[in-house]
């Protein structure tokens, strides 16, 4: 397939990409690392009027820890996240599931800002976000405004962005007790189902439209029980509902284990 016909405009700072946005509406597409997108459109899933390229924009391929949280810009790549010492020791969770994102040659263009954005339930990083209370800042032309991420995705590639704004970045609290964990059935494929937990939030992934977070309880058979309840992932062509909870399962047990015995 061929990509339909679409203006380009690649600005210079945020500023005029805001403007950009404003001008051209619900017509304009925002491309980062276009790894999600450039295949949307060689689909003819998506066809934009204008594709406004920020790549390049200052500041937002930028990590910044401050003791208490890490920030981590938009247009960070995810091998800049595994290659980072800071995110390795100050949030050790997003160290563990950047590995796990398809392969090399993804992860050197794909960004974090882009994979937060399209809210794909199947991706690593939204859990990851809800697990560690990130906090997503947003831009817009009147300002900045500041997500909660669990209040952020909202539903199947639904999130709390509006209209002219733009994922700017991602605060991580850093610090605490982390495992991540996923099953695939080939190293890169998306997950069948995954897990990132961080202290006592279990948030599972691509087991509902969104993140789903579970609190742990007192036992582990209390947790899982309570997981059973909330937990819906959808079937798909090799693995039932019912299987995918149980492998959910697995998952909170190995989970369990790694944070009690971590130090």
């Amino acid at each position: 397939m061929k990509a339909p016909s679409f203006a380009y405009a690649k600005p210079r700072t945020l500023a005029e990409a805001l403007e950009l946005l404003a001008r051209h509406g619900e017509g304009a597409r925002i491309l980062a690392g276009g790894q999600s997108l450039i295949p949307s459109l060689n689909m003819r899933l998506s066809s934009p009027e204008i594709l406004i390229d920020i790549t390049g924009l200052p500041g937002l391929n930028e990590i910044r820890s401050s003791g208490k949280s890490v920030k981590i810009g938009a247009l960070v790549t995810h091998s800049q996240i595994e290659k980072s010492a800071e995110i390795k020791k100050h949030v050790p969770l997003l160290a563990q599931a950047v590995p796990h994102i398809a392969h090399a040659a993804i992860r050197n263009r794909g960004t974090l800002g882009g994979s937060l954005a399209l809210a794909d339930p199947a991706a690593e990083y939204p859990a990851c976000a809800v697990a560690l209370q990130a906090t997503i800042v947003i831009s817009n032309t009147k300002g900045e405004r500041r997500v909660k991420a669990e209040n952020f995705f909202q539903g199947l590639f639904e999130t709390d962005l509006k209209q002219g704004e733009i994922l700017t970045a991602a605060e991580f609290p850093s610090g605490g007790k982390s495992a991540f964990l996923e099953l695939t059935r080939r190293h890169g494929d998306y997950a069948i189902i995954g897990l990132a937990a961080h202290e006592s939030r279990c948030v599972f992934f691509n087991a509902g439209p969104r993140p789903v977070l579970v609190s742990m309880r007192k036992s582990l058979d209390e947790t899982k029980a309570a997981a059973m309840k909330e937990l819906d992932p959808p079937a798909d062509l090799y693995n039932s509902s019912a299987t995918k909870k149980h492998l959910a399962g697995v998952l909170l047990e190995r989970a369990w284990t790694t944070l009690s015995t971590s130090h």
